[in-house]
């Protein structure tokens, strides 16, 4: 099979064809999320760019994935929709109809949550950061250790493009790779989402530590009583 290699397009040609593409979609898709980058960074926040960073950090994806940055640039992702361990986009090509990709995260393996639950234990304070979209450097190296994290290894990660480009990573898929990292800048709790993860889960573990800790210190005082201090820290929290 010859490679297949789309027609030149320059980045103004191919934004202004998925400009168009994005206008005539919305009319019967009003629920359409185009991917929109301002200025050449393509993630700003701590959830974007530490998505991109784990894409580019693995050999699989070092050599290919940097085909996609011109085209997310571009507006080419014309829309992405992330839901629990799927994203379903729209990209703009060469011709006038859109690509259809589809990407699919497994789940994170039972032992692992586990272990990363664990490690965030008492740390509701950081979780709470974490909601809000700032994130916590004391858990940057649990939440991003290479193959042991909340992140996805290459492995872990399915893709399909109506392309007509056999690569093992197209341009289009790519480009949607990168529009993830994108549209976390602008609402991190999507990567919970995304990875199938309820963010209760984190808070709940930290509380419910907490207070066994407490309890068992208080089975060691001889009136077996939390005092007041301790209850305050509690449900501080809640």
């Amino acid at each position: 099979m010859s490679k297949y290699f789309e027609p030149y397009m320059s980045a103004a040609e191919r934004a202004r064809l998925a400009g168009n593409t994005a206008k005539r979609l919305k009319k019967n898709n009003p629920e359409l999320s185009p991917v929109i980058i301002e200025g050449r960074t393509i993630a700003n926040t701590w959830w974007g760019k530490a998505w991109n960073d784990n894409l580019e950090r693995y050999a699989d994806y070092s050599n290919r994935i940097g085909r996609g940055k011109s085209y997310v640039r571009s507006g080419a992702v014309v829309d992405l929709q992330i839901d629990k361990g799927i994203v379903n986009a729209k990209v703009q090509g060469t011709k006038r109809k859109p690509y259809t990709v589809e990407i699919v995260i497994d789940e994170i393996a039972p032992k692992r949550y586990q272990k990363i639950l664990e490690q965030c234990s008492h740390r509701i304070e950081n979780i709470e950061m974490l909601a809000n979209g700032s994130f916590p450097a004391e858990l940057e190296n649990i939440f991003t250790a290479k193959n042991g994290g909340l992140f996805p290894s290459p492995k872990e990660i399915h893709f399909s493009c109506s392309c007509p480009d056999w690569a093992y990573m197209c341009k289009h898929v790519a480009a949607v790779l990168y529009g993830i990292g994108s549209r976390l800048d602008h609402d991190p709790l999507l990567f919970f989402t995304l990875r199938n993860i309820n963010m209760s889960d984190f808070i709940k573990k930290s509380v419910e530590e907490k207070l066994q800790t407490m309890l068992k210190n208080a089975q060691n005082k001889s009136n077996r009583v939390i005092d007041e201090n301790q209850l305050e820290e509690l449900f501080g929290v809640l």
